[in-house]
């Protein structure tokens, strides 16, 4: 089950065919001390937000109609992929990046190995763009097709590593500071209105993490769905009563719509309940969200709740 995710953006930060969907970045306003490091964070966070949901489309729409094993130039349909733009941004802003306080090695080599895959596969993406929508194909036998097929695979797989290497560590550094973040909130504020919303987005993460396996572990999906609804009543709770702050309609809204999506997908996996055949033509085609129990409507759920929380949930 595995959805790709767009991060969270921030002081806190921020997958190919898809081993997953995209999880959008929240953004969070980091304390005068953490600027520095926000901004590195950003750094990292904006280019995946930026490329890797795009690379990981052109192989999805590659592969929609090539094989494994490469293309024949007897296919029914030829569609081609899909390019890239802007590598040099993120590996100039990397660049800057990776010599910004704090230093972090790990990060910074991910930060930088990720830089060199999808600028190389920048250029590939172009060429091979340049054959298909001109069909070049048409008067070589689809020869270069052929060259190309192995270059792509090649580059896309070494893009897929590097894009988790550094989702993994921008994450690691995210989950810390949320934490920390959280724990200043309750000591500074009590559990009012800003505690519940910062506490919905860790939940949330932990939802869409417990369901990611390939064969997902039900008692701990369920867990984090639990613990997650308990938040949400929570935040919704206090936002009636908390004289201090109000948290907006649409962030409450946005929750409870998440929540809705984690139960249908926790029931379908909890009662093994198959798709239809309707239902595996919109997972197929590019309408999975449209289906009720499904990664691809938990997910644009998720980053529909983010998209509430960048825009401050009115706190």
């Amino acid at each position: 089950m595995n959805p790709i995710r767009t991060l969270i953006i921030a002081a806190s930060a921020a997958a190919l065919l898809a081993p997953a969907l995209a999880d959008r970045a929240a953004a969070q306003t980091p304390s005068p001390g953490d600027k520095m490091s926000a901004e590195k964070m950003n750094a990292y966070v904006g280019c995946i937000n930026r490329l890797s949901e795009r690379s990981y489309d052109s192989r999805k729409r590659y592969f929609s109609w090539a094989a494994q094993s490469g293309p024949t130039g007897k296919e029914r349909i030829i569609y081609g992929t899909y390019t890239i733009y802007e590598t040099a941004d993120c590996r100039k802003n990397v660049e800057k990046a990776n010599a910004l306080e704090p230093r972090d090695a790990a990060l910074e080599a991910a930060a930088s190995a990720y830089v060199d895959a999808v600028s190389k596969l920048e250029p590939l993406l172009k060429e091979a763009d340049d054959y298909y929508s001109q069909e070049n194909y048409k008067d070589d036998r689809m020869a270069k097709g052929k060259t190309l097929h192995p270059r792509l695979v090649s580059a896309w797989d070494a893009f897929a590593g590097a894009d988790k290497a550094l989702r993994n560590g921008v994450e690691t550094v995210n989950d810390k500071r949320a934490l920390e973040r959280l724990a200043e909130i309750e000591q500074s504020e009590g559990r009012k209105a800003r505690y519940y919303v910062q506490a919905t987005m860790i939940q949330a993460k932990r939802v869409m993490r417990a369901q990611e396996a390939e064969k997902p572990d039900l008692a701990a999906f369920t867990q984090a769905l639990g613990e997650f609804e308990a938040t949400v009543k929570a935040a919704e709770q206090v936002s009636g009563t908390d004289s201090g702050a109000k948290i907006g309609s649409m962030f409450i809204s946005n929750s409870k719509s998440f929540l809705t999506s984690a139960k249908q997908l926790m029931r379908r996996v909890r009662d093994k309940v198959p798709y239809s055949q309707g239902d595996r033509m919109m997972l197929n085609g590019g309408g999975g969200w449209m289906v009720e129990g499904s990664p691809p409507r938990l997910l644009r759920d998720y980053n529909q709740l983010i998209d509430a929380f960048n825009r401050g949930a009115n706190i």
